[in-house]
């Protein structure tokens, strides 16, 4: 399954109180990027994820978040840093566009 033209809309919208919002497609899924710093993702399955390095990535794992999971070629499981957004950021922009600046400043610390 790819991203569509109507999940493409929807996390822009979603987002769209968190700055300038532009996105990428790659690889059937979705890069989302807020003033050209990318700190979301949308997975081939429309599944929306935030990306968190730090601190955030700890906060995320309590709230009972997934980290996003996948298997390479040769059979392992590897991991990237993109955590589930939370659900209650899905239906409202406010909480998405709080979500998104929390991962752009988190990712902005583990960088140093």
């Amino acid at each position: 399954m790819a991203v569509t033209e109507a999940d493409i809309a929807f996390a822009t919208d979603l987002f769209s109180d968190a700055g300038t919002i532009s996105t990428r497609k790659m690889m059937g899924g979705l890069s989302i990027y807020c003033d050209g710093v990318i700190f979301s993702i949308m997975t081939a399955e429309g599944q929306l994820m935030i990306k968190a390095q730090g601190p955030l990535a700890g906060e995320l794992e309590e709230l009972g978040m997934s980290k996003f999971t996948y298997t390479r070629k040769d059979g392992k499981t590897s991991h990237m840093c993109y955590w589930d957004l939370p659900g209650d950021a899905m239906d409202d922009p406010e909480i998405a566009a709080h979500w998104a600046h929390r991962s752009l400043q988190d990712t902005a610390e583990y960088k140093g």
